[in-house]
């Protein structure tokens, strides 16, 4: 399947797309941008670091938050693509990379088994699994429903007492399921909502979804560093379980992208055809030496003192981004962030039926794709995956 050019059409407001649902807006109200960011004159849902105007043709669907210990989701949408409503749209008019593309850009061996990945967001997406199936289903990809034992969604608890509905939030649960199903369409999946945004919430929700027998968990969030930080790290601590983490959607380190424990996922960009895709560092992508985590032993040769905030990498880009259906975004559209790689990754692992993180990967670097050829890039890590054998 050849990627499909994303053409520049008039910019529809994402805001207006949620309000047309019955899913309520996020709760986190906008705040003005502290800690180590540097960027100024931001709008409420802008794309880090392009000023007032954000980035051309692309808008974060959560409003960042930039409270310490509380995580933000790093979907971000293209509008220059307007979403399309209908969820009978066939997969040829729908604009963005379809799973065949993203099989083929990263070598995956989609026919395999897998497993069961889990995807740990913020908040409750009401039409969660119905939007899967209309993914699924315009793709070809085979059913995964909580009838046939597929698809299961939880609370933080394991339980069925979920959390308030959250539109933005919902664009990225939406997203992360259909990663999950793009990358290895045999793969069960285990959605664990959390109360909330909070790290502490969240890291709750990684901690429950291995309890429930996920051995690959995939997290597309990030918030700002804090000293406290790392009493969160044994949340992302599980020998034997894969953690991929979203590397965040601004040029420097975030959590838990900062912890030792986690494989992170910066971005690129990604475009071509089958057979000859080429990528480049996304530089929004976040990156960078953190401030308060040693550097791990497997990260020889990384030029950082501390840990660097990106060990592989993947599709970030909302310009050259992936076809998702999002109700709650207004239906079809071409999502990009960090929000890809995390479960397209944890999705990959399945795959290799290997969950053994991140220095696995740095001692097999030869079998990813150097993004910046020769060279370590704190953007983009080892590089992107060719197959799955350095998972």
């Amino acid at each position: 399947m050849h990627f499909r050019p994303i053409a520049a059409v008039a910019i529809f407001a994402l805001s207006a797309c949620a309000s047309a649902t019955s899913i309520v807006p996020q709760t986190h109200q906008p705040a003005t941008r502290v800690a180590r960011h540097t960027h100024a004159n931001e709008g409420g849902n802008a794309l880090p670091g392009e000023g007032g105007n954000a980035l051309p043709g692309g808008v974060l669907a959560c409003t960042f938050d930039p409270t310490p210990g509380v995580g933000n989701c790093t979907v971000a949408i293209n509008t220059n693509v307007p979403p399309l409503d209908d969820p009978t749209q066939p997969a040829s008019l729908i604009s963005g990379l379809h799973p065949a593309d993203l099989i083929d850009a990263y070598n995956l061996p989609a026919s395999n088994a897998g497993g069961v990945v889990a995807v740990v967001d913020a908040y409750d997406d009401p039409l969660a699994e119905q939007d899967l199936a209309v993914y699924r289903t315009t793709f070809g990809l085979s059913a995964c429903t909580s009838s046939n034992g597929c698809f299961r969604k939880v609370d933080q608890s394991g339980g069925t007492a979920y959390p308030a509905p959250n539109a933005a939030w919902s664009d990225e649960i939406a997203l992360d399921l259909d990663m999950v199903s793009a990358a290895c369409p045999n793969c069960s999946i285990l959605l664990v909502e959390a109360n909330s945004a909070s790290i502490d919430d969240l890291g709750s929700s990684v901690d429950e979804a291995v309890a429930l027998g996920a051995r690959y968990v995939s997290n597309s969030y990030y918030a700002f560093e804090w000293p406290a930080e790392t009493s969160e790290d044994a949340h992302y601590r599980h020998p034997g379980v894969a953690l991929t983490v979203s590397s965040g959607d601004a040029a420097e380190p975030f959590y838990p992208a900062a912890s030792p424990y986690v494989t992170v996922v910066g971005g690129t960009s990604l475009s071509g055809s089958a057979g000859a895709w080429t990528q480049s560092p996304w530089k929004f992508s976040g990156s960078g030496c953190t401030a308060y985590e040693p550097k791990p032993n497997f990260q020889h040769g990384v030029p950082c003192s501390t840990r660097a905030a990106a060990d592989v990498a993947a599709i970030a880009d909302p310009q050259t981004g992936v076809a998702t259906f999002a109700t709650s975004a207004g239906g079809w559209v071409v999502a990009g962030g960090t929000s890809v790689g995390a479960p397209l990754i944890a999705a990959a692992y399945a795959l290799s039926g290997n969950p053994r993180g991140p220095a696995y990967s740095y001692e097999h670097a030869n079998d990813f794709v150097d993004v910046v050829p020769g060279n370590y890039n704190l953007l983009t890590g080892i590089g992107s995956p060719d197959g799955v054998r350095g998972l």
